[in-house]
């Protein structure tokens, strides 16, 4: 062995990851963690949430896609894996457990578990895990830390701990301020107090399996123009080494030979290229070709793959089709099935929790995309906007299952609304009427905290009327909870639209008019075509409208006769917002520049012949 692997193997290396539902500080108590280990320099500019560099996490505030980290604390080797904490991205936690030794659960000091938590926590004890509890932000006036502790004990329980498991060490924290302490009345002033119970309750992966055969498991996928695609994972045993010969095995136990052209490990932020790494360590391998998420590699001359990483099925689609609206080809430059069809398939690389078949008939330059939820797909949605696709997208359908006994299924899911006494009965009859049962109600008698169990599809539209009874006072939380028998027919509760039934700019004059027959989407000055929805009519039936009609003038009119036209600011949506609005026969058009909503057939002897069809 030489010197170098002699100081690989006397590494000693954890790895940990930090879990819990969204908005809990996950992220901020990875920040803590790199600051208080010496990873940034005394006077360095570090942005908070530092791990959340994608574009969209920096503007949606969450964390979509799980990354890796290093710190070192003493002698010993920290890798932290950060994860998402919203439920639609529930596939990047389930792929990463397999890679760690340990996680930090995080709970709120007055929200307690919420529905995600009990999805992450139970995936990590399926893998064996041995959590640590970090009940956060205890600095909060309304804390009921007692009643807390109590919650996550009977979360364990109904999760069918082990004993070991049950017997969670608890460390109280303020991660925005870097404090952890082991007791309440035990004040500190950094985060030592965690470092010391992970270096005591995790296993330490030190000379574990190294003089086994090389065994590594590809968890996550990265890529860079120089080297191109990077597979990274555990190494579950054996050594690793640049230009070592190795065996890549898939899915599907097919095997074939390849070389580590380039080999690195994870120091602080940053990617450090080495020429050995050992059992217990997550690196990163460069240099094979199609190398994927589950593959396992392994030593030449002793193939042994590991079991596939298997995550929970989508739970919902959507259609992406061409975009064959008259404004086609005037925003963006990626158009044809062709590129949305190379785009999807190089998302399927890396995305685990994504599926997609190629759509039939009328459409079938078209594709039918399955996710775990509507922001699940519309963070893919946004990403191919911003790289100039333009989209037509169909209105989110839930994906329905056999069971043993043949009979259909639907998903199910917890959600959990807070918000004003005063809206509850609103709310409560608006879910009953989705097919919504409610599980638990508590209220301090200024706001109410109520948990629903209801088919997703049930959520499909209830967003944007939840902001709107509450009047953007109210938080809703939702989770995958599971297959059940269907609940029956959900009515339908949207009014019809306004459609323009003309191709041009709309004006002040036409819009003015139109304000009485309902709410408007577009302003002065939108261009529109035939075909495009302006606005939410007043009645339950579509209305073709003109926004395009300019007042006619005359010579007999003095100037001092009009008056300027004040008109209501439209009521503009986000993608998110957009996907829930539109109906069957519906679509978003998404360009790099707009979000449009259109009817499917566009003028209205089109519409007319498809519901004749019908």
């Amino acid at each position: 062995m030489s010197e170098q692997e002699k100081l690989v193997a006397d590494q000693k290396i954890i790895n940990i990851a930090v879990i819990a539902h969204v908005d809990v500080g996950k992220s901020t108590l990875v920040d803590a963690l790199l600051k208080q280990s010496g990873v940034f320099r005394q006077n360095q500019v570090v942005v908070e949430q530092v791990m959340d560099s994608n574009e969209q996490e920096r503007r949606r505030g969450i964390t979509i896609y799980a990354k890796n980290c290093s710190i070192m604390h003493g002698d010993v080797k920290i890798n932290i894996v950060d994860t998402p904490g919203h439920a639609d991205f529930s596939s990047e936690v389930e792929r990463i457990m397999k890679t760690v030794d340990c996680v930090i659960l995080l709970v709120d000091s007055v929200e307690g578990p919420m529905p995600q938590t009990r999805f992450v926590l139970q995936k990590a004890l399926e893998h064996n895990l041995n959590p640590i509890l970090m009940i956060n932000k205890i600095d909060k006036k309304d804390q009921r830390i007692d009643e807390v502790k109590d919650e996550v004990l009977n979360l364990f329980m109904e999760l069918n701990a082990n004993d070991t498991q049950l017997d969670f060490p608890t460390l109280y924290g303020i991660t925005r301020q870097g404090i952890c302490q082991y007791e309440l009345d035990k004040p500190s002033d950094n985060l030592e107090p965690l470092f010391e119970t992970i270096i005591k309750h995790a296993k330490v992966s030190t000379l574990i399996k190294i003089n086994k055969p090389l065994q590594m498991q590809i968890s996550s996928l990265d890529y860079d123009n120089f080297i191109g695609r990077i597979g990274i994972g555990r190494i579950f045993q054996g050594t690793i080494s640049e230009n070592q010969e190795i065996v890549v095995v898939d899915d599907y136990d097919l095997k074939r030979k390849a070389r580590i052209k380039y080999l690195f490990v994870y120091q602080g932020l940053k990617r450090i290229a080495v020429k050995t790494a050992i059992a217990g360590d997550i690196v990163c391998v460069a240099g094979i070709e199609n190398i994927t998420i589950g593959n396992t590699i392994c030593d030449k001359d002793n193939v042994n793959p590991m079991d596939p990483i298997t995550i929970q099925a989508p739970t919902m689609s959507m259609n992406f089709l061409v975009n064959n609206s008259p404004f086609c080809g005037t925003e963006g430059k990626l158009v044809t099935s062709n590129k949305i069809k190379e785009r999807l398939t190089r998302e399927l690389e890396t995305n685990v929790g994504l599926k997609v078949e190629q759509l039939a008939g009328s459409n079938a330059d078209g594709f039918k995309v399955f996710g775990r939820g509507e922001l699940h797909l519309s963070v893919l949605i946004e990403n191919m906007r911003q790289e100039g696709f333009e989209l037509g997208i169909s209105k989110p359908e839930v994906v329905f299952k056999k069971d043993e006994k043949g009979h259909t299924t639907e998903p199910v899911e917890e959600i959990t609304l807070n918000h004003p006494t005063e809206y509850s009965s609103t709310i409560i009859d608006n879910l009953n009427r989705r097919k919504g049962i409610m599980t638990n109600m508590d209220s301090d008698n200024v706001r109410d905290k109520i948990v629903f169990h209801i088919p997703t599809r049930g959520l499909i539209g209830f967003g944007r009327q939840y902001i709107n009874i509450t009047r953007g006072t109210g938080v809703m939380v939702r989770s995958f909870l599971a297959y059940e028998p269907l609940k029956g027919e959900i009515g339908h509760s949207r009014n019809g639209v306004l459609v323009s039934m003309v191709t041009g700019i709309t004006l002040p004059y036409a819009l003015n008019s139109l304000e009485e027959r309902g709410t408007l989407f577009v302003k002065p000055q939108t261009k529109v075509y035939e075909g495009m929805i302006i606005g939410l009519s007043s009645r339950d039936k579509d209305l073709d409208v003109n926004p395009c009609k300019a007042k006619q003038l005359t010579n007999t009119r003095s100037s001092g006769n009009d008056e300027a036209v004040r008109l209501t600011p439209p009521m503009l949506f986000s993608l998110e917002e957009a996907l829930e609005f539109v109906d069957n026969d519906e679509l978003v058009e998404v360009t790099p520049e707009n979000i449009r909503m259109r009817k499917r057939f566009l003028t209205e002897n089109e519409r007319k012949q498809n519901r004749n069809r019908k």
